[in-house]
């Protein structure tokens, strides 16, 4: 059985094999191995489903990625919330600065406080996310299989992501994983890492995500606003 918690970092950039040092020194590493070899880059959500998360590894989220990005994103959205901040105001500043959550935050991206069947429902939403334009078809989970072939996971990894793309998105079984007010969060906060939404369908997956969550939409404008910036 394939690590979630794994693909999940793979999925927003951060595990990311021939990088090691600072998350400073890693941010620099990865822009030249996305050139090289996009498929060993992490930021998996956008190559394989083609979406605009990944194209530019310049924001600050992709620098980090993973559960580190979206409990990181979370808090500072949730926290900018709470103080009655307007979401424009709170993203004027540029791109956030990613702190790790205080410890007293039930959001956290340390190992043990993840699960690991959360994690996998942030792959999945993220992947629903993609697929909310419709664009997946025959032919393109072909090349997408292709480059799951390609891409160095584990056997059941890619047999989890080619079932997760062939198969309905099962949204009722995503929203209901999140269980606390955190989880809400940091699932709207995972759709919205995966893509920018442009598109009408888009839009509409996204706003039909934060209703089934029963998130408040001045705290669904936070974390949309937080995202966008920390994206650049």
């Amino acid at each position: 059985m394939f690590d979630p918690k794994a693909l999940l970092d793979q999925f927003l950039g951060s595990n990311v094999p021939g990088t090691q040092g600072t998350i400073r020194d890693k941010a620099g590493q990865v822009g030249q191995l996305a050139k090289d070899n996009p498929l060993a880059s992490g930021a998996l959500v956008a190559v394989l489903l083609g979406t605009k998360t990944g194209r530019s590894l310049g924001g600050s989220a992709l620098k980090i990625g993973g559960m580190a990005a979206i409990a990181g994103l979370g808090y500072q959205a949730w926290k900018n919330y709470q103080a009655g901040k307007a979401p424009v105001e709170a993203a004027q500043g540029g791109q956030p600065d990613l702190i790790a959550p205080p410890a007293e935050s039930d959001f956290s991206a340390e190992p043990a406080a993840v699960d690991a069947d959360f994690a996998l429902s942030l792959v999945r939403v993220m992947i629903a996310a993609a697929r909310a334009d419709g664009h997946v078809d025959d032919a393109e989970r072909a090349r997408i299989h292709d480059k799951l072939e390609l891409s160095g996971l584990g056997h059941d990894a890619v047999a989890f992501l080619d079932r997760e793309l062939n198969q309905p998105v099962d949204m009722d079984a995503i929203v209901a994983s999140a269980v606390t007010e955190v989880q809400k969060v940091e699932m709207f906060t995972a759709a919205r890492l995966a893509i920018d939404p442009d598109t009408r369908a888009e839009r509409g997956f996204l706003d039909l995500l934060a209703g089934r969550l029963g998130l408040a939409d001045p705290l669904v404008d936070h974390i949309d606003a937080t995202v966008a910036a920390a994206k650049g």
